[in-house]
């Protein structure tokens, strides 16, 4: 079998690294850091402008076509530079528009997310209900449906022009809505993640949502959710191992220079067994992504697979990061030194929409499923 990457796509991935690299550098992200959003607009521009933002999503809408693979490689690289972007909330969202709306909704939003103009993110987190288990509900109204509820932890939503937002209808099924973040009712109040990026807790208050903004309600719309929350969660895998990566090629880098008794550090032995078990941790973790993006890109049922990807990047990229930032000493909690911004990049992502725990629970429900 040949796992290598073809080479339209090792040239995608030559292209983002490069205008990651080139952009996302520690006095810029220092910059946006302290800025009031939390996105770098421009770095987003370039990658847009570049055809990375629609680079997975089918030409029929605009997109390159390329597929998951392709925009894997996208998020691995955006987590490789610690990238003030949110590129994997973005990514998934525009795809179930994609997939699932109609002609005059895809022409409606993505111009402007191909663009770089718009922003539409996910709205899947509620406080106290599974994602796949939306508590908000969407009740039918004339010529639409009338949302209540509250969805928190959406990413970069106070920046957002759009949500692709969850619910539960009343048949007992789930719905996929687009709301725009200007409709009447929505309340939405800052939140601040731990990676320091801006997320935003969103308050529904009877918002109305058109039968031309609805993906999908009823039957098919649990399906479309649990497709659209795996995508979610096998992109936001591929950018922790890229911040898994970026720390340990630091720590290697740091550990060969740093010298104590006259030897670089990295000669002692329990300093080589500490930086040789976070890198398998971040080859674990990257190479169960990729298994999981292969199958969701092949069409292929990935739950199980989703569930293991999503147990290494909390289990494996949280001990990673913790021995890369011992590693590095004193150094390590120094927030003028780059190292930081991948461990709390690891520390905010690694929960969402389910982390050690849930993924274990998903994965013996599996295994109980299967025959003996």
């Amino acid at each position: 079998m040949d796992f290598a990457f073809t080479e339209e796509q090792e040239a995608v991935r030559e292209l983002a690294a490069r205008i990651c690299g080139d952009l996302s550098t520690p006095e810029r992200l220092k910059e946006i850091e302290a800025g009031d959003e939390r996105i770098d607009r421009k770095l987003w521009k370039e990658l847009a402008d570049a055809g990375l933002l629609g680079i997975g999503l089918p030409e029929a809408v605009g997109g390159a076509g390329l597929g998951l693979t392709a925009a894997g490689i996208v998020a691995e690289e955006v987590g490789r530079a610690a990238a003030a972007v949110p590129y994997a909330a973005a990514l998934s969202a525009a795809g179930a528009i994609a997939e699932l709306g109609s002609d005059a909704l895809v022409d409606r939003w993505m111009a402007g997310i191909l663009a770089g103009d718009t922003l539409v993110t996910g709205a899947l987190v509620e406080a106290g209900a599974l994602p796949d288990q939306p508590a908000t509900t969407a009740t039918r109204a004339a010529d639409g449906w009338r949302l209540e509820g509250a969805k928190t932890c959406v990413p970069a939503g106070l920046a957002a022009d759009a949500l692709v937002l969850s619910a539960a209808v009343a048949d007992g099924g789930v719905g996929l809505f687009v709301v725009p973040t200007t409709a009447a009712g929505i309340t939405r109040r800052r939140q601040e993640a731990t990676s320091g990026a801006l997320e935003a807790e969103v308050e529904l208050g009877g918002v109305l949502v058109g039968d031309e903004d609805t993906l999908v309600t009823g039957e098919g719309g649990a399906e479309a959710l649990g497709r659209l929350l795996e995508a979610t969660s096998a992109a936001i895998c591929l950018e922790i191992a890229g911040a898994c990566q970026a720390a340990v090629k630091l720590t290697a880098s740091y550990t060969s220079e740093r010298e104590q008794f006259g030897k670089p550090i990295a000669s002692f032995q329990a300093v080589g067994q500490r930086a040789a078990d976070a890198f398998i941790d971040a080859e674990a973790v990257r190479l169960t992504a990729w298994q999981a993006v292969w199958r969701l890109a092949e069409g292929l049922p990935a739950t199980a697979e989703v569930a293991v990807a999503k147990y290494w990047a909390d289990e494996g990229a949280q001990r990673c990061v913790h021995a890369a930032q011992h590693l590095h000493g004193g150094v390590g909690v120094d927030r003028e030194y780059p190292l930081h911004r991948f461990f709390l990049r690891v520390k905010h992502l690694a929960p969402t929409l389910g982390g050690t725990t849930p993924s274990l629970l998903r994965l013996g429900d599996i295994l109980a499923e299967e025959p003996a």
